[in-house]
């Protein structure tokens, strides 16, 4: 609050109050003596500075109407269909750009996704939190409803923005690398459609084993029945537990390993969770974790000529990216925030 200055002339006169200058005056007329907190100053002084103040006050700017809880809730589903897009850009996007021979080896591909998920999150972490991740949105509803002001209404929401942020994006990267996948299926003897175009729609969707690790279609050691649809739902999970698990632990309160104020390197310790976990699993299942990611661009590599290798897949699998993820993340997310840091 602004210090009151005791302004009093030598004679009575009409009382002036202002509140918000923290002043308390008094009229005076031309030549009395002034005293301000005890000091004779001209009247002409008191006056200017009167003056100028309240021009000053004039000047301020009024304090912004706050936003409405309707306006907050559209710019985190923006934020949430964004950065679930961005990581289909650069995740996906490394995938189709790998069907041009200009990688070498799994980590590659794992750096470029594992810096895009830090970039999404950096992008839009302050108006959503950033889950981009139904599997993620599902933990947060049930081990930290709190930290978002989550509801399932508003969780189901933040799917639904995830999900069409990752089919755009997903269209996006078969408008942009059309010609890429094109000129791969081209080189493989490929029809678009027929079982084998699951070496170019793994670009898109993810299946296990791996096709280009796998015998049947690929050069990798990989039989069909190496990786049983238990198996494979198992694998999904164990990695969205991981990741959920390293979220939660880094973003409890109790945990000040990365500060205690902004954290500014949270975001870029997801990504490198990611990146550290697709050589470990991408030879098995492509390493999902993430059904948004997994199931948008799907269905646009469905709309685009694969059919039924997009979905249901040729083993049926496509459901276990989704039930997977679900399925572990919250298990993840409850031993760090309720075992770990409780």
């Amino acid at each position: 609050m602004a210090a009151t200055v005791k302004v009093t002339v030598e004679t009575p006169s009409d009382v002036v109050a202002d509140e918000q200058l923290g002043i308390e005056n008094t009229k005076p007329t031309p030549g009395q003596c002034v005293k301000v907190n005890e000091v004779c100053l001209p009247t002409a002084d008191i006056e200017k500075f009167v003056n100028e103040y309240q021009a000053l006050k004039n000047q301020l700017k009024p304090e912004e109407k706050p936003k409405s809880g309707k306006e907050e809730l559209l710019r985190a589903l923006l934020a949430e269909a964004i950065g679930t897009g961005m990581i289909v850009i650069f995740g996906c996007g490394s995938v189709c750009a790998s069907l041009s021979g200009a990688y070498q080896g799994v980590w590659q591909v794992a750096a470029v996704w594992g810096l895009g998920v830090s970039l999404a999150i950096y992008a839009t972490a302050g108006a959503s939190g950033a889950h981009l991740n139904p599997a993620i949105t599902l933990a947060f509803q049930l081990v930290r409803p709190k930290a978002h002001g989550m509801t399932w209404l508003k969780s189901a929401q933040y799917v639904l923005a995830q999900m069409l942020g990752a089919m755009l994006a997903g269209a996006l990267n078969l408008l942009i690398y059309s010609g890429t996948i094109a000129a791969f299926e081209r080189e493989q003897g490929i029809v678009r459609g027929e079982p084998r175009s699951i070496l170019s729609a793994s670009a898109f969707g993810e299946y296990f084993p791996n096709p280009g690790l796998s015998k049947e279609y690929g050069s990798g050691p990989h039989a069909q029945e190496d990786v049983s649809v238990v198996h494979a739902l198992f694998t999904e999970a164990w990695g969205t537990f991981i990741l959920a698990f390293v979220i939660f632990g880094i973003t409890n309160s109790s945990n000040k390993v990365l500060g205690s104020m902004e954290r500014v390197g949270v975001p870029f310790t997801i990504g490198m969770t990611v990146a550290v976990l697709l050589p470990l699993y991408a030879p098995i299942t492509q390493a999902g974790w993430n059904p948004a990611r997994d199931f948008g661009p799907r269905i646009i590599a469905a709309l685009g000529g694969w059919g039924s290798v997009a979905i249901p897949g040729p083993r049926n699998g496509f459901w276990i990216y989704i039930v997977g993820p679900c399925l572990g993340a919250p298990f993840g997310a409850a031993l760090a925030e309720k075992v770990l840091w409780r």
